[in-house]
């Protein structure tokens, strides 16, 4: 029975994890961005430990490449940082430039908010 219960749990939690991965955050960078470096500096070292980023991982292009396997933009990315909101593959919204540390968290939350079940922590 134990083992029902542990296989039933681990199942639930894969059913989650992959529920998760289904949203990336795709930031489209290049080499020599100012405002890409500054993102880097204030906003990526916590990223992967916030609420936002558990929910949607980040995933890094390059400017020049092109997307990720797997992954279609909806319009052509003109400008570095472009930040891309991914569900399954394909683009559902996006903020183009770096507003700074104080503004791309509320942005970002809300973006997420508009196009997915993501809830802020505290809500």
């Amino acid at each position: 029975m134990l083992k029902q219960i542990t296989l039933a749990a681990s199942m639930v939690l894969a059913g989650a994890q992959m529920a998760l991965a289904e949203m990336q955050l795709v930031m489209v960078e290049q080499p020599g961005c100012a405002y890409c470096a500054a993102w880097n500096d204030e906003i990526a070292p916590a990223y992967p430990n916030t609420a936002e980023g558990r929910f949607a991982p980040l995933v890094r292009a390059d400017l020049h490449i092109g997307p990720p396997k797997g992954v279609e933009y909806a319009r052509r990315v003109n400008f570095t940082p472009t930040f891309i909101l991914i569900d399954n593959g394909a683009e559902v919204a996006r903020i183009e430039g770096y507003p700074g540390e104080d503004f791309f968290w509320p942005i970002f939350a809300k973006l997420l908010q508009d196009h997915s079940g993501f809830e802020p922590v505290g809500n």
